[in-house]
């Protein structure tokens, strides 16, 4: 016969008396090891032992899987859908200096005022330069909707339903179906320079910063990035600065209109025009865009600053798009706004509100240096 002591230390107290309660891994095993010894070697005058011991091993079993360590939880970030984000997140950027590039060069009309055809045709045939540019952009765009629409079934897949991925990825989705909606509304509404058309641009302009935005914040949560608790006065400046680079953006679409419908031969005779009183409504809003600018930049650089403890790299980021940013516009000035450099113009203020949609979404944890 075994001692009560031994038959403890193999077996257990709570799996002879009361059963199994919460047993860590490494008792478990060794509790096993016991009970398979003892079912070997017990003398047969001992059956109270041994029915106990049979009973005890299924449950000794379970509770040895239940807290076995688990692979990693289906939750976790996965590292194949964060560069994906990232990736649709490329592309649509892709997709913006592309517009960009149809209004700069004056193609917007290169399909007529037909949506989603083009002429009237699915694919243009014999098509000159501005069709053929209007419609690659329009191509490129149903090329986004396949990348949105398997970010977005991902998100749901690899996300639990309260991960804030989900919501990023579904309204991503649902501002590029209002990009494209907007975009028609352009096309087939009033001539380009008129109020209404100047009312759409903007209102363009603020879903696609919303869309960036949204793509933005997808990769960056589906990266691990945990969701911020913003409030306070936190709360407000992040809001502030948000919508100051929003009018900023919008008198900047409206300036880059002024600079292709209205091209100037020298910086003095489009300044002339811009304080004239009878000028076009675009001319007139475009002198307001160098002045924003400064305002926003100052702005933008006190709140980067403030931000320093709590999202060190990606305030710094933001200074220095801010600061090129203002050097790149003014050289754009000075050049008479040149497509190229008007292409870099938008790039750079893209990746200034992504910088700027990162900072705000930082947690606000005083980091180490």
């Amino acid at each position: 016969m075994y001692s009560k002591a031994r038959l403890q230390y193999l077996v257990g107290q709570d799996g002879i008396q009361d059963g199994i309660r919460a047993p860590s891994v490494t008792r478990c095993r060794r509790a096993e090891a016991g009970r398979s010894f003892l079912l070997r070697s017990a003398p047969s005058k001992s059956p109270r032992i041994l029915t106990g011991l049979q009973w005890n091993l299924p449950m000794l079993k379970a509770a040895t899987r239940d807290t076995a360590p688990s692979p990693a939880a289906p939750n976790s970030p996965p590292g194949g859908f964060a560069r994906f984000a990232w990736g649709v997140l490329a592309y649509n950027l892709a997709v913006i200096l592309w517009g960009g590039y149809v209004r700069a060069t004056g193609s917007g009309a290169g399909c007529g005022n037909h949506w989603p055809l083009c002429n009237g045709e699915v694919i243009p045939q014999a098509p000159d330069v501005a069709r053929l540019i209007e419609f690659t952009h329009r191509a490129s765009i149903g090329v986004d909707v396949p990348l949105v629409a398997l970010l977005i079934f991902w998100a749901w897949r690899a996300f639990s339903r309260q991960h804030p991925v989900r919501l990023a990825a579904a309204l991503s989705g649902v501002l590029l179906l209002a990009e494209s909606l907007i975009g028609a509304m352009l096309v087939r509404g009033e001539s380009a320079g008129s109020g209404p058309h100047v009312f759409w641009l903007s209102i363009h302009l603020v879903n696609t910063l919303t869309m960036l935005a949204c793509f933005t914040l997808t990769a960056w949560w589906a990266s691990g990035h945990p969701l911020p608790h913003i409030q306070g006065k936190a709360l407000w400046f992040a809001a502030i600065s948000l919508l100051a680079v929003m009018l900023l953006g919008i008198t900047g679409v409206i300036a880059a209109l002024g600079d292709t419908l209205f091209p100037t031969t020298s910086l003095a005779a489009g300044m002339a025009r811009d304080f004239d009183p009878a000028a076009n409504l675009v001319l007139r809003l475009r002198a307001l865009h160098p002045l924003i600018a400064a305002a926003v930049a100052t702005w933008l650089s006190f709140y980067a600053v403030a931000n320093l403890p709590v999202a060190r790299g990606a305030a710094l980021r933001l200074i220095i798009m801010v600061w090129l940013q203002l050097a790149v516009g003014l050289i754009n000035l000075l050049m008479l706004a040149p497509v190229t450099m008007q292409l870099v113009h938008l790039l750079l203020a893209d990746l200034l509100w992504i910088s700027l949609i990162i900072v705000c979404a930082s947690p606000r944890v005083p980091q180490r240096r």
